[in-house]
């Protein structure tokens, strides 16, 4: 098993989690349960996300290419000052 990504917050994790499971790829995200000791232990570093060896390279192409998506055009908000997009 292999460390193969280091996400930045839990979010992103579980994300990633199934973003490679649609692709047919198990993977596991060590460090969620130490999330919530932030403050007490070291910031960076507790989450990561594990595959198996033999899918490790697919896993590294999927995420670098997640880390390379743009948005489509048209998905842009028009520019509206003071107004918060949820």
């Amino acid at each position: 098993m292999q460390r193969i990504y280091e996400p930045q917050d839990l979010m992103e994790g579980e994300l990633l989690l199934g973003m490679l499971a649609s692709e047919g790829i198990e993977a596991y995200l060590t460090g969620q349960h130490l999330a919530g000791a932030v403050g007490e232990l070291p910031a960076c570093g507790l989450l990561g996300v594990m595959v198996e060896d033999d899918h490790a390279h697919r896993a590294h192409q999927l995420i670098a290419a997640y880390n390379a998506a743009l948005p489509l055009p048209g998905d842009e908000p028009d520019v509206l000052q003071g107004t918060l997009l949820c």
